[in-house]
């Protein structure tokens, strides 16, 4: 068997090299997200329902929260996924959902990310979550479409 560790918040590390990286224009993170079966509110009891909720619903508690913060950032939630088992890649790896986020910027993903209004629900999302990876991604263009 396979022993991972969980990947919940970004390292210094990675949010150095982000940085560094110094993306321009708009940046689409890719979310690959697995969820709890019963939600962990015991590091934010004052978000938790009355009675236990799986990660999934936990986490649309977070989506509905997230949602206007992150418009108002100018961002856009652009796709949410049902997961399952990979056509290629390790088979005992698997993604409850997929989501691609929007900013405009690196500046306008760090400003939402920091908000006071928008971290007050974030125990939303580490209540949900088993694992998770986010994967930041710029426009490559298309092969063959330049002049």
């Amino acid at each position: 068997m396979i022993e991972t560790s969980a990947y919940l918040e970004p390292t210094d590390e990675a949010g150095r090299a982000l940085f560094m990286r110094n993306p321009q224009g708009s940046v689409v993170m890719l979310n690959l997200l697995r969820f709890r079966e019963t939600a962990d509110y015991a590091a934010t009891p004052e978000l938790a329902p009355d009675a236990p909720i799986s990660g999934a619903a936990a986490f649309e508690r977070y989506i509905a929260h997230t949602l206007p913060h992150l418009r108002a950032s100018g961002g856009a939630l652009l796709y949410l996924g049902n997961g399952g088992p990979f056509l290629i890649g390790p088979p005992e790896e698997r993604w409850d959902l997929v989501m691609l986020v929007r900013q405009s910027s690196l500046a306008s993903f760090m400003a939402f990310a920091s908000n006071e209004a928008y971290l007050a629900g974030i125990g939303h999302r580490a209540a949900a979550l088993e694992d998770s990876r986010l994967l930041p991604l710029t426009d490559a263009g298309t092969p063959g479409t330049s002049p």
